[in-house]
């Protein structure tokens, strides 16, 4: 299938707001090389899904942002999400552009670096040309090549050698105008021994007009280190969400996702962990809840290069109403990786005659000397356990609410970081209606 993509720029005008940020001549030379790969890509391919069909053409475009000068002129949504956040690192991007980034004295003193990807494009070129663009390419289809050409503000996380950074570092990002373009890049790289948290928001606010956010996540984990990256979308009704995300892990490296779909409106996304090292790790956690007429397409995958690796991941997803979901867990061990073990689980609960999930386990296996298993199930509310409850003197909203919450436990008791766990447990309410 050939893609009927509309391009959101021409080429001119790419170059002409490159060229007015002032950004290196490498970076607007890949912007134009992208441009023109996303002109004769096809659209990503979705499982039992058409992307063509949903609204992802309302790119906008770029505006240049203006700083905060108080953390207290955000919307109050996005206030409360830095509360308490800011003794280690903050990051805030506001539609096309960072308007607040923060790093304490001492992190900047064992020398990390926390910055928008803009800025370090320019004042760390050694540090990121090596990496942007290289673990999700610009050629793998015409959404990533279009997020290549446009991407703006985003985040540039390094954490040199043997540095263990103990307090997560966050980022918000946020859209609150439907004509601004909105797509962070996020780029993380992690030398060898070194250990980082760090945990973003994608919040909206306000928005008259529908918004396309076409966001990507890089992340370099070098031998022996260990990152924990943590993501909640919580998007409304009126933005598309494509996201794709990827981490190559080294020798004895270890990778944590840590993913919360909280979106209302159609939402598309790809978490992978290439797995190039010996002994390398990879943990992948997924929580979604989907509402309304919702059409959810989720993959998490894990990709076995190197010997001894290991995968876990678990999705669980609730449906409720006429949400639709596609939930696909797929493990690849290549020839050679002796010793792998990949495991996932993928369980979906639908509350409605209405909601539909589908969970697809998927194993691709080259190499004998492996362990590989998968665990799937769609199910609907079971009306015995409501009967029981219910006998008990529990009402019918309650009873549901408390199955659901058991349904979800295994992955968000998981999850290491309460902050983070109060936060999706209110989020599963909001979403739940209640």
């Amino acid at each position: 299938m050939t893609t009927q993509t509309t391009l959101p720029v021409n080429a001119e005008a790419l170059k002409a707001v490159s060229q007015s940020k002032q950004e290196p001549a490498w970076v607007t030379e890949g912007r134009l090389s992208a441009l023109e790969l996303a002109g004769s890509l096809p659209l990503p391919k979705l499982e039992k899904q058409r992307i063509d069909r949903w609204n992802i053409q309302a790119y906008g475009e770029y505006k240049a942002a203006q700083e905060l000068t108080s953390l207290d002129e955000l919307p109050e949504h996005a206030a409360k999400l830095v509360e308490g956040s800011r003794e280690g690192g903050l990051i805030i991007q506001r539609n096309s552009g960072t308007v607040y980034t923060k790093l304490s004295d001492e992190l900047r003193s064992q020398g990390v670096i926390f910055t928008d990807l803009e800025t370090a494009c320019s004042q760390h070129e050694e540090l990121v040309k090596p990496y942007l663009h290289q673990a999700i390419k610009a050629d793998e289809h015409a959404m990533a090549a279009l997020h290549a050409a446009t991407w703006n503000g985003g985040v540039f996380l390094y954490v040199p050698k043997n540095v263990e950074v103990e307090l997560p570092l966050q980022a918000v990002l946020l859209t609150d105008d439907a004509g601004a373009l909105f797509a962070p890049h996020i780029l993380i790289v992690a030398e060898a021994n070194s250990r980082v948290t760090y945990v973003d928001n994608y919040v909206d606010s306000g928005l008259e007009g529908h918004v396309t956010h076409n966001g990507a996540v890089e992340i370099f984990v070098k031998n022996g280190a260990k990152v924990r990256f943590a993501s909640v979308h919580q998007l409304s009704t009126d933005i598309t969400d494509v996201t794709y995300r990827r981490a190559v892990v080294d020798n004895d490296a270890s990778m944590e996702w840590i993913v919360g779909e909280m979106n209302d409106g159609d939402t598309a996304s790809d978490t992978m962990s290439i797995l190039k090292g010996s002994g390398s790790l990879s943990d992948a956690k997924v929580i979604a809840v989907g509402s309304g007429s919702q059409k959810i397409n989720y993959t998490t995958q894990a990709r076995h290069f190197g010997k001894s690796s290991a995968s876990q991941m678990i999705t669980r997803a609730v449906m409720r109403e006429e949400a639709q979901a596609i939930i696909n867990g797929i493990t690849k061990i290549e020839k050679g990786a002796t010793k792998a073990d990949g495991q996932q689980t993928e369980r979906v609960l639908m509350l409605s005659p209405k909601s539909r999930g589908d969970a697809n386990p998927i194993l691709l296996i080259d190499e004998d000397d492996v362990t590989a298993g998968h665990a799937a199930s769609v199910g609907q509310v079971n009306a015995e356990q409501i009967y029981y409850l219910m006998s008990r003197g529990i009402s019918r909203t309650m009873a549901e609410s408390l199955i659901i919450y058991g349904f979800l436990a295994p992955v968000v008791s998981e999850i290491p970081l309460e902050g983070l766990r109060d936060q999706l447990q209110s989020l599963v309410e909001r979403k739940l209606g209640q």
